[in-house]
């Protein structure tokens, strides 16, 4: 697919391209997250069953191999991929613009030449010193679209997603065999729709549908039906004159609409700067708001989820008859082992630890000398602070140990288990400051059998001032009907 820079013939630089490309780095972690695993070798087991994410398959295959299952997971193989989000208005004549992102399987065979001047397909192949061997690699593809929101208005608007097939051949050694690889073309479809939901507030809601419209047949197998497939399959949308609103903390008066925004197999969060709602990242792994890249990450790892500097230390530590099948499993990989054997004792020095969003403590209060506040981390950081004996203020009320608080949990944001104890009522055991300068409430619920023993062994729920509501002394609640036993 022709992918045209910023300011190249295809037309001047567009707010939506520098938008895209200051995401970029993340967008390509979840194209290669779980693309080729450490220890980065194809006999290695974890590296036999890949393309774990975002995988759309041809519909004839997907759907013989099973009803589709509903939800967000995108670590499933399925035909389709549905985004949902929130977009308002913000300048006049708006365009959408989307990329479709993914990757293009490639088949790997490596051949032996004969005696006889043909060539045979064979596993391994050690020519002057360097090992070649068949393994699937992948092609990084992009698809563009832009449309004018008036048009996404009138009616559902489908675009062409496809990737050319082809085939390269490598001769390798004095003319002992070849690499050869080869792609097969790939045809899906976006299918692209607004509705305005708020006019008053120029609010509206983006579908976005992308479909494999190829075939594999439903007896291929998976690894036949891959060379069919679009796998990291992930879109970035953005435009001109359009402002992205969140779907994990949207505000007050759209939270009702996003809501109601469903997404198959994939999930849209605000890319970019924190602040910032000029790009969203729509992603088969689920990421928070404004996800980052760690500054001190000195390259892809072929894993975001997992620490840069485990992952080095053990590539450091793989033997020489390792890394030589590493390098002639992918050519990642063996860039991968490179960026390692070379990497600057500063630089590998960075990975050792960051310390991230520590709020600052709060002046001392006249009548202390003056003193600057001593970090949390230094001995007497902690002074002055006591949870059984300090208070916080909610709703205008004083709330210290032995205070009755309703539990009231944030629909989104709050962990699954606390979601249970809505509408309970609690009493605070103790109130602790966090690091960052936050203030968490240890709380055990009144109609607990074992409440007692929780607070004699200090096994507490935490909740935020925001997330419960005073009470009196001698104020009855109801348990919540789906709550009782």
């Amino acid at each position: 697919m022709a992918q045209h820079p910023a300011g190249t013939a295809a037309g001047p630089a567009r707010p939506a391209d520098a938008a895209f490309e200051r995401v970029r780095p993340v967008a390509d972690a979840v194209l290669y997250e779980g693309y080729l695993l450490y220890p980065y070798r194809r006999s290695s087991g974890k590296n036999r069953v890949r393309w774990q994410f975002g995988v759309l398959a041809p519909r004839d295959w997907a759907e013989a191999q099973g009803p589709e299952v509903p939800g967000v997971a995108g670590a499933c193989d399925a035909w389709r991929q549905r985004t949902e989000c929130l977009v308002r208005v913000t300048g006049p004549d708006p365009v959408v613009r989307v990329r479709v992102r993914f990757l293009q399987v490639q088949r790997k065979r490596v051949e032996r030449r004969t005696e006889t001047g043909g060539h045979v397909a064979v596993e391994a192949l050690e020519t002057d010193g360097a090992v070649h061997l068949a393994f699937d690699e992948a092609v990084p593809q992009e698809c563009e679209i832009a449309v004018r929101m008036h048009d996404l208005l009138v009616g559902e608007r489908e675009f062409p997603v496809a990737a050319p097939g082809g085939a390269t051949t490598e001769r390798v050694g004095a003319d002992a065999g070849r690499v050869v690889r080869e792609r097969l073309p790939l045809r899906a479809r976006a299918l692209l729709r607004a509705e305005e939901l708020d006019g008053a507030r120029g609010l509206f809601r983006l579908r976005l549908s992308t479909e494999n419209t190829g075939a594999a047949g439903p007896l291929a197998t998976r690894e036949e039906a891959l060379r069919h497939a679009l796998a990291a399959t992930h879109t970035l949308l953005g435009g001109d004159g359009l402002c992205f609103l969140s779907l994990l903390d949207p505000p007050r008066w759209a939270r009702a609409h996003a809501g109601r925004c469903r997404n198959l197999h994939t999930f849209p969060v605000l890319a970019g700067e924190p602040g910032s709602c000029d790009v969203v990242l729509s992603s088969p792994i689920i990421l928070s708001d404004h996800p980052q890249v760690a500054p001190e990450s000195p390259g892809d790892l072929h894993d975001a989820a997992e620490i840069d500097e485990i992952l080095t230390l053990r590539t450091m530590l793989l033997t020489d008859e390792e890394k030589r099948e590493a390098r002639a499993t992918d050519r990642r990989a063996a860039a991968i082992l490179d960026r390692v054997e070379t990497m600057p004792p500063e630089v590998f020095g960075r990975l050792h630890g960051a310390i991230r969003s520590l709020a600052p403590r709060p002046a001392r209060p006249a009548g202390e000398g003056g003193q600057e506040p001593v970090p949390w981390w230094q001995d007497g950081g902690d002074d002055g602070l006591c949870p059984a004996t300090d208070s916080t203020l909610v709703d205008g009320v004083t709330v210290t140990a032995g205070s009755r608080v309703l539990l009231a949990p944030r629909g989104r944001g709050a962990d699954a288990q606390d979601m249970f104890l809505e509408g309970r009522a609690a009493v605070v055991a103790a109130v602790f400051h966090d690091v960052d300068g936050g203030v968490q409430l240890a709380v055990t619920v009144e109609d607990d059998p074992a409440a007692e023993l929780h607070g004699w062994y200090g096994r507490f729920h935490y909740f935020r001032p925001d997330e419960v509501r005073p009470l009196s002394a001698d104020t009855n609640v109801q348990r919540p009907r789906e709550a009782r036993t």
